[in-house]
């Protein structure tokens, strides 16, 4: 399978996240974190990027930044290949260190920004690293710490965080920390992880856009990257119904002539089912000109949509048929 072309911009909120190729430790004790943190730190003044949330754990990391003059990608590049040649002469081993590339999500700030800050910050403490929010406090490997003044980063945006909670540090503080320990029942978020899963808030919230794994955010926010023009070449072409109907088919193991047949099958209407969600409420193709192809009605594709979504709800894989 070919690789996704990143969506990589200036002013772009990123959410990044690097684990260890076949789950090894990348870090192995607070040497290596210290090593990390100061390159990360030299990185984000050098290029300009500001970096809003991060976390370090055993096998993985995460950062939540924003490029501000040049792309996320030489970031990234220097980083992680200054640390991988530190690591391997440090502990001399060869090879790769890293999982595949880096895994990169571009984010709504209005509705995630808080809500990634949160989610990468309770890292540590769903992982177990930490006991508590107080222990997690004064956690040297979490900007939690630093955006409760415990220690400081260069490159880290606290100011802009607290902002966003009140114009007093000291309230802003109590404020932020009362946030974040609200997140802590949620467990880990389904929604908001590497593997996000299809869920009725995230239908909605799509509004008959094309699910992008990619991207976490509204249909409105993925139609305004949709439309910037440097942007064109990372966005597939759209699947022509017939194209669906093959992809679908052949999930499910059906020929695509029996679609016209005039029967009540349970596996041929689950089929139709999943054809018209993806074709009309994800792809944005005509009802009717669905219908003519998977012998349905106006009334009956509309139907059939309804039907669909809630087949892939339970089954989330499904919207990764038409992934191109």
């Amino acid at each position: 399978m070919p690789r996704t072309a990143r969506i990589d911009l200036p002013d772009l909120l990123q959410h990044v996240i690097v684990r260890g190729v076949d789950r090894c430790d990348i870090f192995r004790d607070d040497v290596d974190r210290g090593r990390f943190l100061r390159s990360l730190s030299k990185l984000l003044v050098q290029t300009g990027t500001e970096c809003l949330a991060w976390s370090l754990m055993t096998n993985h990391f995460h950062l939540l930044l924003r490029p501000r003059r040049t792309r996320l990608a030489p970031l990234m590049r220097r980083l992680l290949t200054g640390y991988a040649l530190y690591f391997n002469l440090r502990y001399n081993r060869s090879g790769h260190l890293y999982q595949n590339r880096y895994k990169s999500f571009v984010c709504d700030e209005d509705a995630y920004l808080l809500e990634l800050v949160r989610y990468i910050h309770l890292n540590p403490l769903r992982a177990g690293l930490v006991k508590d929010l107080t222990a997690l406090d004064h956690y040297a490997w979490s900007g939690h710490s630093i955006i409760m003044g415990k220690g400081s980063l260069e490159g880290q945006s606290v100011e802009e965080v607290l902002s966003l909670f009140s114009t007093e540090i000291q309230k802003a503080r109590k404020r932020y920390r009362l946030f974040v320990e609200d997140g802590i029942p949620q467990g880990k978020r389904e929604d908001l992880g590497s593997t996000r899963k299809m869920t009725r808030e995230l239908v909605e919230a799509m509004n008959g856009e094309p699910f992008d794994q990619r991207i976490l955010g509204s249909g409105e926010f993925v139609r305004e990257l949709r439309m910037r023009k440097e942007l064109d070449s990372k966005f597939p072409q759209p699947l022509e119904i017939k194209e669906i109907i093959v992809l679908v088919c052949r999930h499910f193991g059906l020929d695509p002539a029996e679609l016209r047949l005039n029967t009540k099958s349970t596996r041929i209407t689950d089929v139709r089912s999943v054809i018209c969600y993806l074709a009309v409420r994800v792809k944005g193709h005509n009802g009717v000109e669905v219908g003519s192809q998977v012998n349905l009605r106006r009334a009956g594709v509309s139907v059939a949509a309804g039907r669909g979504e809630k087949m892939i709800i339970n089954n989330p894989e499904l919207i990764t048929l038409i992934d191109k």
